[in-house]
């Protein structure tokens, strides 16, 4: 049914949990699950140092690839305990930018069939309430959605 799932994450316990069903759905289906990893460096532009911009990239760039890391990670610990296939293709790519913006562009981009993300992100205020970012993405995306909470 699915041949390309999107799973963007920020490491927060929503996309964590969100990762827990896009494997599951890669698994039934065999499809190929892309982790995505935004890096939100739109604000940065805002600091006059350029050492402190430089710094703070580099960190929120550590940051993000630790979390694609944790969930490839944590694939291959499910695989060796056989909760799911050795077939499932795992890419996992970090990008800037507006995180809405560049998951909507992902999914153009990588003809992605559905998005798999936590409801509220690492940064998200709300607990009952979808985060900014998954509310754009579920108005604007040309495939499902699938909002995990």
């Amino acid at each position: 049914m699915y041949k390309k799932i999107l799973l963007p994450t920020d490491g927060s316990e929503y996309a964590e949990k969100a990762g827990e069903h896009a494997i599951w759905i890669a698994n039934a289906g065999l499809a190929d699950l892309v982790v995505l990893s935004v890096v939100d460096v739109g604000y940065l532009d805002a600091l006059t140092e350029q050492d402190l911009r430089d710094k703070l990239r580099t960190s929120l760039t550590k940051e993000g690839q630790e979390a694609v890391d944790n969930f490839a990670s944590q694939l291959m610990d499910s695989k060796c305990q056989g909760l799911c296939r050795q077939k499932v293709n795992l890419k996992t790519k970090i990008k800037e930018g507006n995180p809405a913006d560049v998951i909507l562009k992902t999914i153009e981009e990588d003809a992605i069939d559905l998005v798999v993300m936590g409801s509220s992100g690492k940064h998200g205020l709300e607990k009952f309430v979808y985060g900014s970012v998954t509310d754009k993405v579920v108005r604007f995306a040309k495939c499902p959605v699938l909002v995990i909470k």
